[in-house]
Order: structure tokens, then sequence, then C-alpha cells
């Protein structure tokens, strides 16, 4: 008796999820929200070709202008964009073009939405095929064409950037790797290669405890991750806690708070290299159940509150602390090339907004830390107002805070980008801004 055979999915049904994470991002929600809707058996070839078209949406849109001057309706101008980022490209195109406007139409067809404007889809389209090479030069010249992000977006970069703002649009727009820490209290980096290479799997070092993989693949093919051996971190994420820790002694366990800790990665990376008393703090429920979670499957242990760290009294118990980590919310502008949709949902007002939260957390929690005691302030941001900016005005308004030697800002580079940035170190790591401060006996 044969075995069922499983149906391929049809293309178009995945151009239609496309479309509708496409339509929900632009109403403002989050990629990953509307992926979640997404069905299952969809779900990995949708996000695929998400991230595809995000990357080059600035060019659909600006293509999309000229085939069709006014806006077709939200629906049918998601399905259309959807094809144009996917197709205008020969070389990055990830179907035949004559497949993926056949399939975009019969999408069209398919859906009461869409329906209606099966024909006016198919028209634009063929005309873009017939008409390919001239319509993308008519866009060069567009610079959210051209660099696929939000014109203040770019010219924020140019200005603050001069040097680097080409490289970090270029890599923003490519794929990232996926990098691992190893638990040191479980191995190491170079052991645990060796694991890997026995397993089949390529991949190179990472900095002092995780490695790259050559080709991502899923956790539950990684060999040791469901029994708390490594985790997913990019490797510039992993650069918090050695440096927060390094160089601070204590004959008793170090009394350490990870503000704004959740999902819980750098929580675990504090207890995976020292004994501390560590409290894990984040405002979300729902995502200090996440700091759990991650802690229970790497055999951690840290006291996990749900609180608003700048407002302590709500949840302090007095104790001060040898060390703070605050990783503030920011804008997520040096992480763009792992999560697309960021460049799109964030508004040029949201900066100063952010930049004000991050000032508040920073003057609620500077008194919580002992004399000689550090606090490492970070963020997953290239734009100096949530970096440089603000530890330069904090220094300026607390004389008894030191910037120790840290990283400052780091761009988000990979290995196919040219020469180095300042402070930045080699590797393929995301965008950060480390400033490690330490508080002077008064």
């Amino acid at each position: 008796m044969s075995g069922v055979q499983v149906q391929p999915i049809p293309l178009w049904r995945q151009l239609q999820s496309v479309a509708a994470v496409l339509m929900a991002v632009r109403s403002g929600a989050s990629g990953t929200a509307a992926l979640v809707e997404v069905s299952a058996e969809l779900r990995p070839g949708v996000q695929a070709l998400v991230f595809h078209v995000l990357r080059s949406l600035g060019r659909a849109q600006a293509l999309r202008q000229l085939l069709a001057k006014r806006a077709p309706p939200p629906a049918v101008d998601a399905l259309l964009c959807t094809a144009l980022a996917l197709v205008w490209s020969e070389v990055d195109a990830p179907y035949d073009a004559f497949t993926l406007v056949n399939q975009t139409v019969e999408a069209s067809k398919k859906d009461r939405a869409t329906n209606s404007q099966s024909s006016f889809l198919n028209a634009c389209l063929r005309r873009f095929l017939r008409e390919r090479e001239a319509l993308v030069a008519a866009t060069d010249a567009d610079p959210v064409a051209r660099w696929n992000h939000p014109r203040w977006w770019i010219d924020r970069l140019r200005k603050e950037w001069p040097m680097q703002w080409q490289e970090i649009l270029l890599t923003n727009n490519r794929q990232a790797p996926m990098s691992l820490r190893v638990n040191a209290r479980r191995s190491a980096p170079l052991r645990y290669l060796q694991t890997l290479t026995a397993a089949g799997v390529s991949a190179v070092a990472c900095g002092p405890c995780g490695v790259t993989l050559e080709r991502a693949r899923a956790v539950q093919q990684l060999p040791g991750f469901t029994d708390g051996v490594v985790s997913v971190q990019d490797a510039a994420a992993q650069l918090a806690a050695p440096l927060l820790l390094s160089g601070l002694h204590s004959q008793e366990p170090l009394h350490v708070l990870d503000a704004c800790a959740a999902p819980g990665g750098k929580t675990a990376h504090l207890l995976e290299i020292a004994d501390c008393d560590l409290t894990a703090l984040d405002v979300d429920p729902l995502r200090c159940q996440r700091i759990q979670e991650t802690l229970q499957r790497l055999g951690l242990q840290a006291k996990v509150l749900t609180g608003d760290a700048a407002d302590p009294p709500a949840w302090w118990d007095g104790t001060l602390f040898d060390a703070i980590l605050l990783d503030a919310p920011c804008s997520a502008s040096g992480i763009v090339r792992r999560h697309p949709d960021v460049r799109w949902l964030r508004r040029e007002s949201d900066i100063a907004q952010l930049a004000l939260i991050q000032a508040r957390l920073l003057k609620a929690l500077w008194p919580l830390l002992k004399p000689q005691g550090r606090l490492l302030y970070c963020t997953c941001s290239v734009f100096r107002s949530e970096g440089e900016d603000q530890i330069q005005t904090f220094l300026a308004h607390n004389t008894q805070a030191t910037l120790l030697a840290s990283p400052g800002h780091l761009m988000p580079r990979d290995r196919a980008n040219g020469e180095s940035v300042p402070d930045n170190p080699g590797g393929d790591h995301d965008g950060f801004y480390y400033a490690l401060l330490e508080k002077r006996a008064p």
C-alpha cells in the first residue's frame, strides 16, 4: 500500500497570505503578529516571501505608482505590490516572472476582495514585464525605491553616519545569519562546533561565547537545544553580559538587575557566566512568562517580576544592586534585517518619544546602583539620539557617573560588506549601542 502523497501548496495561496500580511503591516500591525495569523502549513513559505517583499517594498511602491497613478483598493494594492516586490529584480526573484504573474492573477480571482480587479492586475504586471528595464530605471532616482527605507530614515542615517549610511542600508536588506550562544555551564564554543560538525552542520566561531551557522535551521534540529546547551542570540547581543560583569568581584553572589528583560536571552547569559542573585524585570506579564520558559529550558533560576522599570517603588525591595542591565525600549533600527517590517512601521516622531522613555529609565534606575556598581545601557539602535547622545546628556547631569571602556555604536554589517567602521568588531552582527557606566562613591 503506497503512502499518502502530500500535495504541494500552490503559490497563489501563499501570495494571498503574503498580501494579507502586507496589509496588516500597512495598518500598523507587526509582521510577527500578522504571520501568527497565517495557517501553520503556509507559514514557513509565506514568511520567506513576506521578508522578501518588505525588503523590496520601496521599489514595488514606486513601480506601482508608474503603473497605476491612482492607488487601487487596499487589498488589490497589497497584492500588486507583493507581486512587483517579488518580480522586479531578475537576479533575486524567487520564482520565474511569468509564474509569479500567473499565480498573482490566480490569487486575485480566488479572493472576493480582489476578483473584480484580476484584469487590472494582469494588465499592470504584463506591462511591467514588457517595460521592465525602462520602469526600473525610472524609479532609480527615488531614494526610497533604491534603498527600500522611508525617506526620513535614509536622511537621518546620511546625516548621522555620512561615511557608513549606504553600508548600513545595504546590510539591512540582506538576510541575517543565525548565531547561537553556547551555554558556558553546559559546553564551550569549540566543543559545540565539534558537535555540529559531527551532525553535518557547518558553522564558525562567533565571538568568545558563540557560533554562527552557515545556514539557518529550525531550533529543534540543533544538537542540544532542547537540553539547554545553546540559545539563539545575535553576536552583538552576546556582548552584553560579559561587558557588564567583567571586572566585578564579590565574596557573595552579585546582586544584579536585568531591567526590560524579556524574552530573557541576556538574563540567561548573565546566569550562564556568573553566580548571580538576579532579578529579571519586565512590564508585560506575558513576556515575563517567556523569561520563565527560557530559564527553565536552560536550567537556570532568577526572580522574575512584572513591573515598570521606571517606577521602582512599585517593585524594588530597597536593596542596592551591584550591576544593572538596561536594555532599553528603542526603535529597533539596528535589527531591521531580522525584522524588515520595522522600517515601515516606525515614524520619525517615534525616535524622540523613545529617547524620552530611555532617559526616564536611566534616571529611575541609577539610584538603585551601589557605589562602584555598574550600569550597562544598551539599545538595538543605530540612531545617535538613542545611543551616544542619550549617554552624553546623562553624564552631563550625573557627576557620579563615569563612562568606562565600552563599544559605543556598532553598525549592522555582514561578511559581504566592505571596510569596518569605528568601534565595530569583525563578524556578522546586528546594530547595537553599548555604554558601560560606573557609579563613583559620593
